[in-house]
């Protein structure tokens, strides 16, 4: 993306917002894990499970990210990739990054 498709407000908006998406994504992922070692399974296999789990899911942005303006839209992109968040979370943003981030969702669901 060559040119900024969101505005200040948008990158002020995402900076007070995403303190409190990776917090209700990470409380999400704790019951996930939770259900995962209250299988019906050897311990060493939901130990083994729940650490493949983690390793995958600390990488993604619904957990921690680099905060840098440049990759606002990519991260918007990964965030509802990842179901931390939903469209309807960005009601407050311009019209013109939900356009972009759409775009971008909807093309990367169709590939």
């Amino acid at each position: 993306m060559q040119e900024q498709r969101f505005t200040k407000k948008d990158w002020t908006l995402f900076r007070n917002k995403i303190a409190d998406w990776q917090e209700a994504y990470m409380d999400r992922l704790g019951k996930e894990y939770i259900e995962l070692l209250s299988e019906d399974a050897n311990p060493s296999e939901k130990f083994w499970k729940l650490d493949k789990r983690i390793k995958e899911d600390k990488k993604k942005t619904g957990v921690q990210l680099e905060m840098r303006r440049s990759d606002l839209i990519y991260h918007m992109i990964s965030l509802i990739n990842e179901g931390a968040i939903h469209f309807e979370d960005l009601e407050e943003f311009s019209d013109e990054l939900k356009e972009t981030v759409s775009f971008f969702v909807e093309r990367s669901f169709r590939v």
